[in-house]
């Protein structure tokens, strides 16, 4: 069994901004490149060269708004469609300090975007979308 208690921040951040700005296309990509281990899946920079890229970068190539992009399109798509920075993505940070060859966080994402993948499949609405139109007092 693999134990991984990553920070909530990283579950969040999968939840509330990767997950929605993701296209179905995309998920099931990470699906594939996790499942496989392969190397096409980099951690530590955005992207060798296509196809190599890392997490972000593998997203934003099956996006709509950046799948015209190359070197840039990771950062991009993190900017722009997650509304994240690039530098302070919990994702990312605790991807490249973990690396892509550590079994217990490649497990661990998974099993989120596995779950994500059903969740899409059954049609339920994502977390940012379920909560739009929602005031909090």
């Amino acid at each position: 069994m693999l134990i991984l208690d990553p920070p909530q921040s990283v579950l969040d951040e999968l939840h509330q901004r990767w997950f929605p700005g993701s296209t179905d296309g995309a998920v099931a990509h990470l699906v594939h490149l996790l499942e496989s281990a392969s190397p096409l899946l980099v951690s530590g920079y955005f992207s060798k060269m296509p196809p190599q890229g890392c997490l972000a970068t593998q997203i934003a190539w099956h996006h709509p708004k950046t799948a015209h992009l190359a070197q840039d399109s990771g950062i991009v798509w993190l900017d722009r469609v997650a509304n994240l920075s690039p530098v302070t993505s919990t994702v990312l940070t605790f991807w490249d300090a973990r690396g892509a060859n550590d079994l217990a966080y490649r497990h661990f994402l998974l099993d989120e975007f596995r779950a994500e993948r059903h969740r899409r499949q059954q049609g339920r609405p994502t977390l940012r979308a379920a909560f739009q139109g929602t005031t909090v007092c």
